[in-house]
């Protein structure tokens, strides 16, 4: 690790992280076979010594599987634990009454801790899905509401995003783990464009986050990951870019420890108050988190 890469003080954001009990919310999209890491159930009792040993101390959990019930328990858990300082959770954008829908999660158990409202955009099967009204609408209002919106796509995506944030300045949108690039290939196709599009529009930030099961092949170096966050620095900025851990999905290719240390090994070159905003500043203002 670089020396002096991770702040010790105030701490680090962990700004993308999940939590699931399958017995309450199975998640169907783990394949045993291949994803055996993680075909298990995790909680804040096995997280919260990884965030300790590396200095976390304020994290944002989102939402895994569609369905309202795990938003009111996730919430619940952030009333719970001062670990988490936010939750990304789920609604149906095409429901005819979002607003409502928000508003009866915030007056829940919890509540006070909604930041922001993600979808599963990447699994959906219709290529013109954020182009459609009544996405957009339910988008729109999630944006009325106060709330962040987490882009979820592909790299081959990125185009029907960059469409939705240009005709939505109103909302803040993160974009989750830089757009999911094609790594450990020497021609990245045209996800540099496709995410210099994006970064373009001055409503969007970007997630360092869930690089590592991007990458071709096994096992996967800092070299192959530099690509990618070298021009997500050059296209965002480091105000517009912060660090998340994707825990326990990272745990297929690697450890939470692991996954920081090599991203402050490539953050190294930049400045201290560059990193400051990568590791809390800029995840603190897109999400309107209180402070530690």
């Amino acid at each position: 690790m670089t020396t002096g890469a991770v702040p010790s003080r105030p701490g680090i954001v962990d700004a993308h992280h999940h939590l699931w009990v399958r017995a309450r919310h199975p998640q169907p999209w783990i394949d045993p076979s291949t994803m055996a890491a993680i075909d298990r159930d995790f909680t804040l009792v096995e997280l919260a010594p990884e965030t300790r040993a590396v200095g976390v101390t304020q994290t944002v959990v989102v939402q895994s599987v569609a369905v309202r019930s795990e938003t009111s328990e996730l919430l619940g858990v952030a009333a719970d634990d001062p670990l988490v300082a936010g939750v990304v959770g789920w609604v149906d954008l095409t429901a005819r009454d979002v607003a409502e829908r928000l508003d009866r999660l915030r007056e829940a158990r919890g509540g006070a801790w909604l930041v922001g409202i993600r979808h599963l955009v990447q699994s959906e099967p219709d290529p013109g899905y954020l182009d459609r009204p009544d996405v957009r609408r339910g988008i729109a209002a999630v944006g009325a509401a106060g709330l962040a919106f987490d882009l979820l796509v592909r790299h081959q995506q990125l185009p029907a995003a960059t469409r939705l944030v240009r005709d939505l300045p109103q909302v803040r949108f993160v974009l989750d783990h830089l757009g999911k690039p094609p790594l450990g290939r020497a021609d990245l196709g045209d996800w540099p464009g496709d995410l210099r599009a994006l970064a373009a529009e001055p409503n969007t930030t970007a997630k360092l986050s869930g690089l590592v099961t991007e990458v071709s092949g096994a096992p996967w170096t800092p070299a192959d990951l530099r690509p990618a966050v070298e021009h997500a620095l050059d296209v965002f900025g480091p105000d517009r870019l912060m660090y998340g851990s994707d825990w326990p999905v990272c745990l297929l290719a690697t450890s939470y420890s692991r996954w920081l240390t090599c991203l402050a090994e490539l953050l190294g070159p930049l400045g201290e108050d560059e990193r400051a905003a990568i590791w809390r500043g800029t995840a603190g203002r897109a999400y309107r988190l209180a402070a530690s």
